[in-house]
């Protein structure tokens, strides 16, 4: 089968998919061209089974990407033997720290006939179940004991690499730690004020509280063992833990 008429197939699938399963999906296509794009898909693809065995015998061609709005993804990809079909598995969320995977096990993926909407049927029995379960796991591991907060109380909490990290209660304490230096995670919700310039952290940090305040928000400083401590505007920022800041490794 010539390339084009593989291309096509695999996207015609990809789209018929999308439209089948449960919830809204898009699709788009990764050619063969797109090779870094392939690469770093090929990396986050959350299998150690079926669809792993396959890449370790024939590294990623062309893939086709299924999105839902929440940020979940699957990958279709070509099945490289006897057998009709495609393969299909998760995407790993990219922006969750590696720790947030140990002991969830991986949502691995399965093979596809070659009617896509009996197919649909069989991801979303088996292979949508698994992976939004193993989503959930990864998404409140990510949270690494950073406790919620309240609509009337703004917890931060230290984290190991010397940033601050925070799951507001709603948008208008978000707006408040957006205008100071934190970035929203878009997956986990989580806000975080880097480490990296400590003499920035502790100007947010000072600056964030009168703000929060006029709008009857309290705010407390914890520390990842659970003790906490409320802060003021004019309060001093607890010394960030110096020293070199390793990445922990992510198993999948």
């Amino acid at each position: 089968m010539h390339d084009h008429d593989t291309s096509e197939r695999l996207t015609s699938y990809a789209d018929v998919l999308a439209g089948e399963l449960p919830d809204s999906w898009t699709s788009s296509h990764l050619p063969a061209d797109a090779k870094d794009d392939l690469a770093k898909l090929a990396d986050r693809i959350w299998d150690l089974d079926l669809v792993a065995a396959s890449l370790a015998e024939r590294p990623l061609q062309q893939a086709a990407v299924l999105s839902r709005p929440d940020g979940a993804q699957l990958v279709l990809l070509d099945r490289h033997d006897e057998r009709n079909g495609f393969l299909i598995a998760a995407i790993a969320p990219h922006s969750l720290p590696d720790e947030a995977y140990r002991a969830v096990p991986e949502p691995n993926g399965i093979a596809l006939a070659d009617d896509p909407f009996l197919s649909a049927e069989q991801i979303a029995a088996d292979l949508l179940a698994r992976y939004d379960s193993a989503l959930a796991q990864v998404r409140h591991n990510a949270l690494g004991g950073i406790q919620p907060s309240q609509p009337d109380r703004v917890v931060l909490t230290w984290q190991p690499d010397g940033s601050i990290a925070t799951a507001p209660a709603d948008d208008r304490s978000g707006a408040v730690l957006m205008a100071h230096g934190f970035v929203q995670d878009p997956h986990s919700g989580i806000y975080r004020l880097s480490g990296d310039d400590t003499q920035a952290q502790a100007r947010g940090l000072r600056e964030i509280g009168p703000r929060l305040d006029a709008l009857g928000i309290g705010t407390a400083l914890q520390h990842p063992a659970g003790r906490t401590a409320p802060i003021a505007a004019a309060a001093s920022v607890p010394p960030v833990p110096a020293g070199p800041r390793t990445p922990a490794t992510r198993s999948r």
